[in-house]
Protein backbone atom coordinates (compact mmCIF):
# COMPACT_ATOMS: atom_id res chain seq x y z
CA UNK A 1 0.00 0.00 0.00
CA UNK A 2 1.35 3.43 -0.94
CA UNK A 3 1.02 6.42 1.35
CA UNK A 4 1.07 8.95 -1.47
CA UNK A 5 -2.71 9.27 -1.27
CA UNK A 6 -2.72 10.20 2.41
CA UNK A 7 -3.73 13.81 2.96
CA UNK A 8 -2.12 16.30 5.31
CA UNK A 9 -4.57 15.64 8.11
CA UNK A 10 -3.94 11.91 7.99
CA UNK A 11 -0.22 12.52 8.23
CA UNK A 12 -0.66 14.74 11.27
CA UNK A 13 -2.73 12.09 12.96
CA UNK A 14 -0.14 9.43 12.19
CA UNK A 15 2.70 11.58 13.49
CA UNK A 16 0.80 12.12 16.72
CA UNK A 17 0.20 8.40 17.02
CA UNK A 18 3.89 7.74 16.56
CA UNK A 19 4.70 10.07 19.41
CA UNK A 20 2.26 8.54 21.87
CA UNK A 21 2.75 4.90 20.94
CA UNK A 22 6.38 4.64 22.11
CA UNK A 23 6.91 1.98 24.73
CA UNK A 24 9.83 3.95 26.09
CA UNK A 25 12.24 6.71 25.12
CA UNK A 26 13.66 6.05 21.69
CA UNK A 27 17.35 5.39 21.18
CA UNK A 28 19.39 6.09 18.08
CA UNK A 29 21.53 3.70 16.13
CA UNK A 30 24.44 4.88 14.06
CA UNK A 31 26.19 2.77 11.46
CA UNK A 32 27.84 2.89 8.08
CA UNK A 33 26.74 5.92 6.05
CA UNK A 34 25.81 5.69 2.37
CA UNK A 35 25.61 8.43 -0.27
CA UNK A 36 22.59 10.72 -0.38
CA UNK A 37 21.19 9.21 -3.57
CA UNK A 38 18.11 7.05 -4.12
CA UNK A 39 20.32 3.96 -4.13
CA UNK A 40 22.30 5.15 -1.11
CA UNK A 41 19.20 5.85 0.94
CA UNK A 42 17.71 2.49 -0.06
CA UNK A 43 20.86 0.61 0.97
CA UNK A 44 21.13 2.56 4.23
CA UNK A 45 17.54 1.72 5.14
CA UNK A 46 17.78 -1.93 4.16
CA UNK A 47 21.05 -2.38 6.07
CA UNK A 48 19.80 -0.62 9.20
CA UNK A 49 16.76 -2.89 9.36
CA UNK A 50 18.83 -5.95 8.45
CA UNK A 51 21.23 -5.38 11.34
CA UNK A 52 18.90 -4.14 14.04
CA UNK A 53 15.29 -5.28 13.50
CA UNK A 54 14.27 -7.98 15.97
CA UNK A 55 11.40 -10.05 14.51
CA UNK A 56 12.78 -11.53 11.28
CA UNK A 57 12.70 -15.15 12.38
CA UNK A 58 9.47 -14.87 14.38
CA UNK A 59 7.67 -13.43 11.34
CA UNK A 60 9.48 -15.71 8.88
CA UNK A 61 10.71 -12.77 6.77
CA UNK A 62 13.43 -13.30 4.17
CA UNK A 63 15.00 -9.84 4.17
CA UNK A 64 17.48 -10.74 1.43
CA UNK A 65 14.59 -11.55 -0.89
CA UNK A 66 12.98 -8.25 0.04
CA UNK A 67 16.19 -6.51 -1.04
CA UNK A 68 16.10 -8.30 -4.40
CA UNK A 69 12.50 -7.26 -5.05
CA UNK A 70 12.72 -3.62 -4.02
CA UNK A 71 16.22 -2.77 -5.28
CA UNK A 72 14.83 -3.18 -8.80
CA UNK A 73 12.39 -0.34 -8.11
CA UNK A 74 15.11 2.19 -7.30
CA UNK A 75 15.97 4.57 -10.13
CA UNK A 76 18.74 7.18 -10.20
CA UNK A 77 16.43 10.01 -11.28
CA UNK A 78 13.38 9.11 -9.17
CA UNK A 79 11.69 11.86 -7.14
CA UNK A 80 11.69 12.00 -3.34
CA UNK A 81 7.99 11.17 -3.40
CA UNK A 82 8.53 8.02 -5.46
CA UNK A 83 11.51 7.03 -3.32
CA UNK A 84 9.46 7.49 -0.15
CA UNK A 85 6.70 5.27 -1.55
CA UNK A 86 9.11 2.48 -2.49
CA UNK A 87 10.90 2.56 0.87
CA UNK A 88 7.57 2.63 2.71
CA UNK A 89 6.29 -0.35 0.74
CA UNK A 90 9.45 -2.24 1.66
CA UNK A 91 8.91 -1.49 5.35
CA UNK A 92 5.28 -2.66 5.17
CA UNK A 93 6.56 -6.19 4.57
CA UNK A 94 7.64 -6.22 8.24
CA UNK A 95 3.99 -5.96 9.33
CA UNK A 96 4.92 -3.87 12.33
CA UNK A 97 3.12 -0.80 13.67
CA UNK A 98 6.36 0.35 15.30
CA UNK A 99 8.11 0.61 11.93
CA UNK A 100 7.89 4.04 10.32
CA UNK A 101 9.66 6.17 7.76
CA UNK A 102 9.34 9.86 8.59
CA UNK A 103 10.12 12.78 6.30
CA UNK A 104 9.37 16.47 6.77
CA UNK A 105 6.07 16.03 4.94
CA UNK A 106 4.96 12.44 5.37
CA UNK A 107 5.08 9.42 7.62
CA UNK A 108 4.60 5.79 6.67
CA UNK A 109 2.57 3.71 9.06
CA UNK A 110 1.51 0.05 8.96
CA UNK A 111 -2.00 -0.19 10.40
CA UNK A 112 -3.34 -3.57 9.28
CA UNK A 113 -2.87 -4.79 12.87
CA UNK A 114 -6.27 -3.23 13.61
CA UNK A 115 -7.87 -2.20 10.29
CA UNK A 116 -9.01 -5.69 9.31
CA UNK A 117 -10.80 -6.40 12.60
CA UNK A 118 -14.03 -5.29 14.32
CA UNK A 119 -13.58 -1.97 16.11
CA UNK A 120 -15.40 -3.10 19.25
CA UNK A 121 -15.58 0.39 20.67
CA UNK A 122 -18.11 3.18 20.26
CA UNK A 123 -16.73 6.39 21.73
CA UNK A 124 -20.08 8.19 21.64
CA UNK A 125 -21.84 5.48 23.62
CA UNK A 126 -19.09 5.36 26.24
CA UNK A 127 -18.90 9.14 26.59
CA UNK A 128 -22.62 9.90 26.43
CA UNK A 129 -24.29 6.86 27.97
CA UNK A 130 -21.74 5.63 30.52
CA UNK A 131 -19.49 8.50 31.54
CA UNK A 132 -22.21 11.08 30.97
CA UNK A 133 -22.51 14.12 28.75
CA UNK A 134 -21.97 16.68 31.52
CA UNK A 135 -18.48 17.22 32.93
CA UNK A 136 -19.98 16.82 36.40
CA UNK A 137 -21.11 13.26 35.63
CA UNK A 138 -17.61 11.88 36.12
CA UNK A 139 -14.19 12.80 37.45
CA UNK A 140 -10.97 13.07 35.45
CA UNK A 141 -7.30 13.34 36.32
CA UNK A 142 -4.01 12.24 34.76
CA UNK A 143 -5.89 11.33 31.59
CA UNK A 144 -8.14 8.91 33.51
CA UNK A 145 -11.91 9.39 33.50
CA UNK A 146 -13.67 7.57 36.32
CA UNK A 147 -17.04 7.19 38.00
CA UNK A 148 -19.23 4.78 39.95
CA UNK A 149 -22.09 3.16 38.02
CA UNK A 150 -25.54 2.76 39.53
CA UNK A 151 -24.87 -0.93 40.27
CA UNK A 152 -21.84 0.05 42.40
CA UNK A 153 -19.23 -0.95 39.80
CA UNK A 154 -16.29 1.39 39.37
CA UNK A 155 -15.22 2.45 35.89
CA UNK A 156 -11.86 3.85 34.72
CA UNK A 157 -11.37 4.98 31.12
CA UNK A 158 -7.71 5.54 30.18
CA UNK A 159 -7.28 6.72 26.60
CA UNK A 160 -3.49 7.00 26.32
CA UNK A 161 -0.49 5.82 28.29
CA UNK A 162 1.16 9.03 27.09
CA UNK A 163 -0.83 10.82 29.82
CA UNK A 164 1.42 10.80 32.87
CA UNK A 165 -0.18 9.32 35.97
CA UNK A 166 0.61 10.82 39.36
CA UNK A 167 0.76 8.53 42.37
CA UNK A 168 -1.25 10.99 44.42
CA UNK A 169 -3.95 11.01 41.77
CA UNK A 170 -4.04 7.22 41.68
CA UNK A 171 -4.47 7.22 45.46
CA UNK A 172 -7.47 9.53 45.18
CA UNK A 173 -9.03 7.52 42.35
CA UNK A 174 -8.77 4.20 44.16
CA UNK A 175 -9.92 5.67 47.47
CA UNK A 176 -12.98 7.12 45.76
CA UNK A 177 -13.77 3.79 44.07
CA UNK A 178 -13.05 1.72 47.21
CA UNK A 179 -16.76 1.29 48.00
CA UNK A 180 -17.37 -0.46 44.67
CA UNK A 181 -17.99 -4.20 44.24
CA UNK A 182 -15.47 -4.34 41.41
CA UNK A 183 -13.64 -2.23 38.87
CA UNK A 184 -13.65 -1.96 35.07
CA UNK A 185 -10.48 -0.61 33.44
CA UNK A 186 -11.25 0.35 29.85
CA UNK A 187 -8.15 0.68 27.64
CA UNK A 188 -9.84 0.10 24.28
CA UNK A 189 -8.44 2.30 21.50
CA UNK A 190 -5.42 3.13 23.69
CA UNK A 191 -2.55 3.06 21.18
CA UNK A 192 0.22 3.28 23.76
CA UNK A 193 2.50 5.69 25.54
CA UNK A 194 5.16 4.79 28.10
CA UNK A 195 5.83 1.64 30.06
CA UNK A 196 6.31 3.75 33.18
CA UNK A 197 2.62 4.69 33.27
CA UNK A 198 1.55 1.12 32.51
CA UNK A 199 3.66 -0.17 35.37
CA UNK A 200 2.56 2.55 37.78
CA UNK A 201 -1.08 1.58 37.34
CA UNK A 202 -0.52 -2.19 37.36
CA UNK A 203 1.40 -1.93 40.66
CA UNK A 204 -1.85 -0.93 42.34
CA UNK A 205 -3.37 -4.38 41.70
CA UNK A 206 -0.83 -6.79 43.22
CA UNK A 207 0.31 -7.50 46.74
CA UNK A 208 3.39 -9.44 45.75
CA UNK A 209 6.29 -9.26 43.35
CA UNK A 210 5.44 -11.08 40.13
CA UNK A 211 7.30 -12.15 37.01
CA UNK A 212 5.39 -10.68 34.07
CA UNK A 213 7.83 -11.07 31.17
CA UNK A 214 11.31 -10.85 29.72
CA UNK A 215 13.22 -8.51 27.44
CA UNK A 216 16.00 -9.26 24.98
CA UNK A 217 18.51 -6.88 23.37
CA UNK A 218 20.41 -7.10 20.11
CA UNK A 219 24.07 -7.96 20.74
CA UNK A 220 25.23 -8.03 17.12
CA UNK A 221 24.17 -7.47 13.54
CA UNK A 222 22.98 -11.04 12.90
CA UNK A 223 19.25 -11.70 12.91
CA UNK A 224 19.63 -14.04 15.90
CA UNK A 225 22.18 -12.06 17.91
CA UNK A 226 20.26 -11.47 21.14
CA UNK A 227 21.17 -11.28 24.79
CA UNK A 228 19.82 -13.84 27.23
CA UNK A 229 16.28 -12.89 28.29
CA UNK A 230 16.24 -10.52 31.26
CA UNK A 231 13.33 -10.94 33.66
CA UNK A 232 10.78 -8.16 34.08
CA UNK A 233 9.16 -8.14 37.52
CA UNK A 234 6.21 -6.15 38.77
CA UNK A 235 6.55 -4.90 42.33
CA UNK A 236 3.53 -3.88 44.40
CA UNK A 237 2.99 -0.20 45.07
CA UNK A 238 3.80 1.12 48.53
CA UNK A 239 0.61 3.16 48.43
CA UNK A 240 -3.12 2.41 47.98
CA UNK A 241 -3.72 -0.97 46.33
CA UNK A 242 -6.97 -2.43 44.96
CA UNK A 243 -8.08 -5.70 46.58
CA UNK A 244 -11.26 -6.58 44.67
CA UNK A 245 -12.08 -8.00 41.25
CA UNK A 246 -11.01 -6.20 38.08
CA UNK A 247 -12.04 -6.54 34.44
CA UNK A 248 -9.80 -5.02 31.75
CA UNK A 249 -11.57 -4.22 28.46
CA UNK A 250 -9.53 -4.63 25.27
CA UNK A 251 -9.84 -4.38 21.50
CA UNK A 252 -7.48 -4.66 18.52
CA UNK A 253 -6.43 -1.03 18.87
CA UNK A 254 -4.67 -1.71 22.18
CA UNK A 255 -1.08 -1.34 21.02
CA UNK A 256 2.47 -0.88 22.28
CA UNK A 257 2.47 0.17 25.96
CA UNK A 258 -1.18 -0.91 26.19
CA UNK A 259 -0.22 -4.37 24.95
CA UNK A 260 2.43 -4.37 27.70
CA UNK A 261 -0.15 -3.31 30.30
CA UNK A 262 -2.60 -6.05 29.30
CA UNK A 263 0.19 -8.63 29.41
CA UNK A 264 1.06 -7.44 32.93
CA UNK A 265 -2.51 -7.39 34.22
CA UNK A 266 -3.30 -10.93 33.03
CA UNK A 267 -0.83 -12.33 35.60
CA UNK A 268 -2.50 -10.60 38.53
CA UNK A 269 -4.98 -12.24 40.88
CA UNK A 270 -8.65 -11.28 40.50
CA UNK A 271 -8.08 -9.76 37.04
CA UNK A 272 -10.03 -10.83 33.94
CA UNK A 273 -9.18 -9.65 30.43
CA UNK A 274 -12.40 -9.25 28.43
CA UNK A 275 -12.96 -8.20 24.82
CA UNK A 276 -10.81 -8.79 21.75
CA UNK A 277 -7.18 -9.75 21.18
CA UNK A 278 -4.89 -6.74 21.55
CA UNK A 279 -3.06 -5.27 18.55
CA UNK A 280 0.41 -6.23 19.76
CA UNK A 281 3.49 -4.08 19.30
CA UNK A 282 5.93 -5.66 21.74
CA UNK A 283 9.24 -4.44 20.29
CA UNK A 284 10.92 -1.46 21.92
CA UNK A 285 11.36 1.10 19.11
CA UNK A 286 14.73 2.53 18.13
CA UNK A 287 15.50 5.09 15.45
CA UNK A 288 18.14 5.98 12.90
CA UNK A 289 18.61 8.54 10.14
CA UNK A 290 19.05 8.13 6.40
CA UNK A 291 21.54 10.22 4.37
CA UNK A 292 18.74 12.51 3.16
CA UNK A 293 17.60 13.27 6.73
CA UNK A 294 14.57 10.98 6.85
CA UNK A 295 14.11 9.09 10.10
CA UNK A 296 13.46 5.36 10.26
CA UNK A 297 11.90 3.89 13.40
CA UNK A 298 11.78 0.15 14.07
CA UNK A 299 11.41 -2.58 16.69
CA UNK A 300 14.78 -3.59 18.09
CA UNK A 301 14.28 -5.19 21.53
CA UNK A 302 11.50 -7.77 21.87
CA UNK A 303 9.48 -8.13 25.04
CA UNK A 304 8.25 -11.65 25.83
CA UNK A 305 5.60 -12.87 28.25
CA UNK A 306 6.35 -14.74 31.49
CA UNK A 307 6.61 -18.04 29.56
CA UNK A 308 9.04 -16.44 27.07
CA UNK A 309 6.45 -16.39 24.30
CA UNK A 310 6.31 -13.56 21.78
CA UNK A 311 3.46 -11.07 22.21
CA UNK A 312 4.21 -9.02 19.08
CA UNK A 313 0.92 -10.04 17.47
CA UNK A 314 -1.22 -9.41 20.53
CA UNK A 315 -2.68 -11.06 23.63
CA UNK A 316 -5.87 -13.07 23.66
CA UNK A 317 -8.50 -12.15 26.26
CA UNK A 318 -9.74 -14.49 28.97
CA UNK A 319 -13.26 -13.88 27.68
CA UNK A 320 -13.66 -13.16 23.96
CA UNK A 321 -16.62 -10.93 23.19
CA UNK A 322 -17.57 -8.41 20.50
CA UNK A 323 -19.97 -5.50 20.61
CA UNK A 324 -23.37 -6.65 19.41
CA UNK A 325 -25.30 -4.62 16.87
CA UNK A 326 -28.45 -4.90 18.95
CA UNK A 327 -26.76 -3.50 22.05
CA UNK A 328 -25.18 -0.67 20.08
CA UNK A 329 -28.55 0.31 18.62
CA UNK A 330 -29.88 0.49 22.18
CA UNK A 331 -26.91 2.62 23.30
CA UNK A 332 -25.39 -0.24 25.28
CA UNK A 333 -21.78 -1.37 25.30
CA UNK A 334 -21.74 -5.18 25.26
CA UNK A 335 -18.31 -5.39 26.89
CA UNK A 336 -19.14 -2.99 29.72
CA UNK A 337 -22.45 -4.72 30.39
CA UNK A 338 -20.81 -8.14 30.44
CA UNK A 339 -18.10 -6.88 32.78
CA UNK A 340 -20.71 -5.41 35.15
CA UNK A 341 -22.52 -8.75 35.37
CA UNK A 342 -19.25 -10.58 35.96
CA UNK A 343 -18.18 -8.22 38.74
CA UNK A 344 -21.55 -8.29 40.48
CA UNK A 345 -21.65 -12.09 40.78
Amino acid sequence: MSLSSYNIMKNKIILLLLIISNLTIQSCIDGEQYDNTPQGNFEQLWTTIDEHYCFFDYKNINWDSIHTVFSKKIETSMSNKDLFDVLSDMLYTLKDGHVNLISSYQCSYYDAWYQDYPHNFDEDIVNDDYLGKASTDYYTTSGIKYKIFDDNIGYMRYESFANDVGNGNLDEILEYLAICNGLIIDVRDNSGGTITNATKIAQRFTNEKLLIGYIEHKTGTGHNNFSSPTAINLKPSNSVRWQKKVVVLTNRRCFSATNYFVNTMRYLANVTILGDTTGGGSGLPFSSELPNGWTVRFSSSPILDADKNQIEFGIEPDIKIDLSTGDTMNHLDTMIETARKLLNK
